[in-house]
């Protein structure tokens, strides 16, 4: 295995992850510049998030699928390409329906073409050090708030929302479209040989076979679960602290330091995956995250809100790297893009959750406080299903090999 060139793979998913989902999450940032000019609702601007959410759902799956079956880089690629070019046109959109379309449908659906091709890849790539190189690539895409936010925020004060989007595009153009073409398959799909297929985790196993077993199901659960835990908290938690009487800018802060805390997070989730197992880890993340979440119904003064966010940025941001070692452990590489395309489709739909129940639950009850209290025990469900979860017996593996 191509020792210094793995680490080049690694730096190109972090890159190309940063650029797409920092493009897509700059959509906030421009959020009432685009309401005041064009005199559409904040609702129906939103959506268009809501709808990207959606579209990497159902999309991530197929992009997985394509680059299992034509490799990774003319997925991510392809997927650049769509998305910087849907971004500009849709800085360009003259109605609402056309802007949702166009930044909700495309550039959510192109978004998905990053994930789950670059941590089948990078998975493919490593032998040992797996969960520290596929924490890496999703510390680059947690990059995303810290440098393309910014970058958005700062040229918004200077254009109009419109050439601001546009020169995000470009930017992303830039950095995605060179990352791709370092993209590589890995050397041992490169290779193909019957001997090396049969040391690969359950190698006579189909991707009808694999997508109908228990292990799939499971993993499928545990992150929608996962991730419908935390999506609640990371909408509506700045909104929470701003009932409690902290200023909207401290508030805000709230979420930078989550941000900020979730890159260690990564890191250290990924060193301990290594080196007890990232099942193990995986469990006692979960369970951790659960309580985490609910510590927030306990909070009402800023210093507490700052505690929380640490240990939830910690801990939700640290787990999610860790499906993808688990799904490398247990399924063949020649389908890690479909795979880990299917679980991620789990959790984009987990993730779409959080925001309209959230706000639902505070139009209903006045209090986000139930909110928290749900994620808690979702989160506790995600924690359950995954206990449940048993590796396929080896023998399939050795008596291939036999």
């Amino acid at each position: 295995m191509n020792r210094s060139y793995r680490w080049v793979i690694v730096a190109a998913g972090g890159l190309l992850g940063c650029a797409a989902v920092g493009a897509m999450f700059s959509l906030p940032v421009f959020l009432h510049p685009m309401a005041q000019d064009t005199g559409w609702s904040v609702t129906g601007i939103s959506t268009a998030m809501t709808i990207g959410f959606l579209a990497m759902a159902a999309a991530s799956m197929v992009w997985g699928h394509l680059s299992d079956r034509f490799g990774p880089r003319p997925v991510v690629l392809t997927g650049s390409i769509v998305l910087t070019a849907s971004l500009a046109l849709a800085s360009r959109a003259d109605s609402l329906i056309a802007f949702q379309l166009l930044f909700g449908l495309l550039v959510g659906a192109a978004t998905a073409a990053v994930f789950a091709p670059m941590m089948a890849c990078v998975t493919g790539w490593f032998d040992t050090q797996r969960s520290l190189a596929v924490s890496l690539v999703s510390a680059g895409m947690g990059m995303a708030p810290m440098t393309m936010a910014p970058l958005a925020a700062w040229l918004v004060t200077i254009h109009d929302w419109r050439d601001s989007m546009l020169i995000v595009a470009g930017i992303a153009a830039a950095l995605m479209i060179p990352a791709a073409l370092l993209v590589r398959r890995p050397p041992a799909l490169e290779a193909g040989s019957p001997e090396t297929m049969a040391q690969e985790p359950a190698p006579e196993m189909t991707v009808g076979q694999a997508v109908r077993s228990p292990q799939f199901v499971i993993l499928m659960l545990a992150n929608f679960f996962c991730c419908a835990t935390h999506s609640g908290p990371i909408f509506h938690t700045v909104s929470y602290a701003v009932t409690c009487g902290i200023p909207m800018i401290a508030a805000v802060s709230i979420y930078s330091l989550e941000g900020l805390a979730g890159m260690f997070g990564r890191l250290g989730f990924g060193l301990a995956g290594d080196r007890f197992g990232a099942q193990r880890v995986l469990v006692i993340g979960l369970m951790a995250q659960a309580f985490g979440v609910l510590a927030y119904a306990f909070v009402t003064r800023l210093e507490g809100f700052y505690a929380v966010a640490v240990i939830v940025g910690f801990i939700y941001a640290g787990t999610m790297p860790l499906y993808a070692v688990i799904i490398r452990e247990n399924f063949p590489l020649r389908m890690m893009g479909t795979i880990i395309g299917g679980i991620a489709m789990a959790g984009s739909l987990g993730m779409s959750t959080g925001p309209l129940i959230g706000g639902l639950i505070y139009d209903r009850f006045d209090s986000y406080a139930p909110l928290y209290v749900g994620s808690w025990g979702m989160g506790l469900t995600a924690m359950l299903i995954l206990v449940a979860f048993r590796p396929f017996p080896k023998t399939q593996a050795e008596t291939a090999a036999a």
